[in-house]
């Protein structure tokens, strides 16, 4: 076996030593240019699942009022965005250059082929300037800030001390 530093042959054992990071076998001359290998024994690199288990009196986080609260994406989602596009005078391409998205996702969004994803989405309302979704409330009905019936909050005055 040659060293691998100067490339004399070895004849009794070769020495293994790391310069660099690098593990070399060298000559007993070229030993002392690198750091003596430590007998070491290779870790397996597989990392075993954690498994939690939830205990039974762990409680769950309670849903907050705003959980009930959603935004749902308009029926004609499709026909909002060509219509903006168009206004704006952009192609397809203009759009996705715009907003750094392949135009054929931009063709299959106003062709209502896929639904955008939520990212594409807000890109899409930012260039854009429009609004894609509603916010509706869990049975569908769309949640409006005007209420026209009266509330508890409209009748009680609160007293403080």
């Amino acid at each position: 076996m040659q060293c691998e530093i100067c490339g004399a042959e070895i004849r009794e054992k070769p020495i293994s030593v790391t310069i660099d990071n690098s593990e070399l076998q060298v000559c007993p001359k070229c030993a002392p240019y690198g750091k003596p290998v430590d007998k070491r024994t290779p870790v397996s690199r597989k990392v075993s699942p954690v498994v939690r288990t939830v205990s039974r009196t762990e409680k769950r986080p309670k849903k907050d009022f705003f959980d009930i609260l959603k935004d749902e994406l308009l029926d004609n989602y499709d026909q909002i965005i060509r219509d903006a596009r168009d206004a704006k005078g952009w192609s397809l391409e203009d759009l996705a250059e715009n907003i750094k998205e392949k135009a054929s996702l931009i063709r299959k969004i106003e062709r209502s082929e896929i639904v955008p994803e939520e990212s594409v989405r807000k890109k899409l309302e930012h260039a854009l300037n429009i609004k894609l979704t509603e916010r509706t409330d869990a049975a569908g009905q769309e949640v409006s800030h005007m209420r026209k019936d009266t509330t508890l909050g409209d009748i009680v005055k609160i007293k403080r001390k």
